[in-house]
């Protein structure tokens, strides 16, 4: 390869721009080109100055936000001291990926062109805003895109004509190799990234704390559709502090039932150890997976088996399939011209991956361990409002959890991981499979199917045949800031808008004011019915009458045309533009950011006209200005 000329940087909440930037890297590869790839705030950004050719990918989140990963790019890149000619050396696209349902559709894409225009780049392209919405999803944007891309990026640096292209059907070299050992590492050792009391730094996403669970309630009625858990951690020596409006990142495993399930099909031996390398020199090993790993441990704590695969997996499956009929579909299912097939086949239905491969058992059976990582995204970590203060529950750590499980048409209900796998967790009964646990400690599933002959039989009877006494209910976790951050000055009142779990952060803003003898707390919550799922229904109405709380319900089911948060709003007009106007309130919205945003949105705007004076456009700029001061703060999730 010639020496990396082609940067492509990405900013991913959900790991679609990440996909998208990895095909970018495999597409650059396949022409000759050399090309780096790499999530935004893991880049040196000082080092854009000399970049000359860059892609930028990047996804929208919320209400108009950047990815986690990439908010220190962003704060950097919109300092008001650089130089308008930053980048004069720079040629650069962006690719935005976004829901068009949103009313900031592709924003940070759309800004971040602009503010590269301003610094001096050069747009090679027009943007490319991939849209959700579509039928065929982002691809039917930019699949023409990138024909235009390299077109004009091979103008710029042509390749050598001795140098002919990858043809797709041909596999590129795996980012890294599993050289198998004979034998196991020594027992006593941990095979797991964890915080410890002698780390530097309180625990993160490469060194989790191990936090013990200490309850896991259901908190919606026996006859309530939705099945919501209040859980707490103990946190205890953790080096974890938190505030109001921060959020914990757990790290989920996948079932023991998905684990066999997945050894059974490829073949693999989840007993066996393996030592990871990288196949190039600038690519580090993933830092969640110990040296050596065993594959019980690669599949349970790294590979995203129960997520919906996107096209890029059915094009390396195709690639690396020794089955005709099977590699013809998997082509077919990875073209441009299949993706209709394939939104059948899995996006609508939201077939796993695990799911895929037992459909195709020739390919699945045939795929060498070296290519695991690039064909099976990693695990993602979930975020969770916390929902407790440390002044009132000192060293433990509380969330709210809605247990995600829906029917499509596939016989199998889908379930959330993260959510149900928590679920399951009993801290009363202890662990069988806790987060640190090596292989050959998991009881046979109940139901499981063992087979009686060939490879399968023999990996899964030497799995079973070792009992072990559970142990304490463990789950991996630390703690980030998150979007909301409340006042330090007592005398300032907030009114808080948290219709269903949405309200787990404001408990914990409650609770914290309360302790520090904070009374101006305005609370709007709704949920369908008092007494199914009106979370800490006792708590609110004890605060209620101590004065430290107003409360204001809105229970959607219990009359006869659906009452929400935002007519209670409009119904308590008055009373939220004195808050806003005349006491300097500090407004907060936490729930689901497909319509309720909105909707409250225009309730305050209505509040703003009718109880203000204002006219729209003024009462659009009023709302502007306590969006720009953050006396307006929204924490919403698809």
């Amino acid at each position: 390869m010639p020496a990396p000329r082609l940067l492509v940087l990405f900013g991913s909440q959900t790991g679609t721009a990440q996909d998208v930037a990895e095909r970018l890297g495999r597409e650059a590869q396949r022409r000759r080109l050399g090309c780096r790839v790499q999530a935004l705030d893991s880049y040196a950004v000082a080092n854009l100055i000399r970049e000359p050719l860059v892609i930028f990918v990047c996804a929208t989140t919320g209400q108009g936000d950047p990815p986690d990963n990439m908010k220190n790019f962003w704060r950097f890149i919109f300092r008001k001291n650089l130089p308008s000619t930053s980048l004069c050396q720079m040629d650069f696209a962006v690719v935005g990926l976004g829901d068009s349902a949103y009313a900031k559709f592709n924003f940070v894409a759309k800004k971040l062109h602009r503010r590269l225009l301003q610094l001096g780049g050069s747009a090679l392209l027009p943007m490319c805003l991939g849209d959700d919405q579509h039928e065929l999803g982002p691809d039917a944007t930019i699949d023409p895109w990138l024909g235009d891309l390299w077109e004009k990026v091979l103008r710029l640096y042509p390749v050598p004509l001795d140098l002919p292209v990858i043809p797709p059907g041909v596999p590129l070299p795996s980012k890294f190799t599993l050289q198998f050992i004979q034998e196991a590492p020594n027992p006593g050792s941990k095979e797991s990234c964890l915080a410890s009391p002698e780390s530097l730094g309180p625990p993160s996403e490469s060194q989790p704390f191990l936090a013990p669970m200490v309850t896991n309630q259901r908190v919606t009625g026996p006859s309530h559709f939705q099945d919501v858990r209040l859980i707490e951690f103990d946190i205890t020596d953790s080096g974890i502090s938190f505030a109001p409006g921060d959020v914990v990142l757990i790290q989920p495993s996948n079932s023991a039932a998905h684990i066999q399930q997945f050894c059974q099909v490829l073949g693999l031996d989840p007993k066996q150890y393996f030592m990871l390398q990288p196949q190039e020199l600038d690519v580090p090993c993933p830092p969640e997976l110990p040296q050596p790993c065993s594959v019980w441990h690669l599949v349970s704590q790294y590979l995203d088996i129960a997520s919906v695969p996107r096209r890029s997996f059915f094009e390396l499956l195709a690639c690396l399939s020794p089955h005709k009929l099977e590699r013809e579909k998997l082509l077919e299912l990875s073209s441009a011209q299949g993706q209709e097939d394939l939104c059948e086949y899995c996006s609508r239905p939201r077939r796993t991956i695990l799911e895929v491969l037992c459909d195709f058992p020739h390919t699945a059976g045939a795929i060498p361990p070296d290519y695991l990582l690039d064909l099976i995204p990693q695990i993602r970590p979930r975020a969770f409002s916390i929902a407790s203060s440390l002044l009132v529950h000192p060293g433990r750590l509380q969330i709210l959890v809605a247990v995600v499980q829906y029917q499509t048409r596939l016989r199998e209900p889908r379930r959330g991981l993260c959510s149900s796998w928590l679920a399951s967790l009993d801290p009363e009964k202890g662990d069988s499979c806790s987060w640190e646990v090596r292989v050959g400690m998991q009881p046979r599933p109940p139901g499981l199917p063992v087979p009686q002959s060939g490879l399968g039989s023999l990996v899964l009877s030497a799995l079973y045949a070792t009992s072990f006494v559970a142990g304490p209910v463990q789950v991996p976790l630390w703690v980030r800031p998150g979007g909301l951050a409340f006042p330090e000055t007592p005398d300032t009142p907030v009114i808080m808008v948290g219709p269903g779990t949405g309200v787990a952060p404001f408990r914990a803003a409650v609770q914290e004011r309360v302790a520090q003898g904070q009374t101006g707390n305005f609370l709007f919550f709704g949920c369908r019915w008092r007494d199914q799922d009106f979370y800490w229904a006792a708590e609110w109405q004890e605060l209620e009458k101590r004065g430290c709380l107003t409360l204001v319900t809105a229970f959607s089911r219990e009359q006869g045309q659906k009452v929400y948060v935002q007519h209670r709003l409009r119904e308590r007009g008055p009373l939220v533009w004195e808050l806003l106007e005349h006491r300097g309130a500090y407004f907060y919205l936490a729930g689901n950011a497909k319509y309720m945003p909105a909707d409250v949105t225009e309730a305050l705007m209505s509040i703003f006209q009718e109880e203000g004076g204002l006219s729209h456009p003024s009462a659009a700029t009023f709302l502007a200005r306590l969006q720009r001061t953050l006396r307006f703060q929204t924490e919403t999730w698809a």
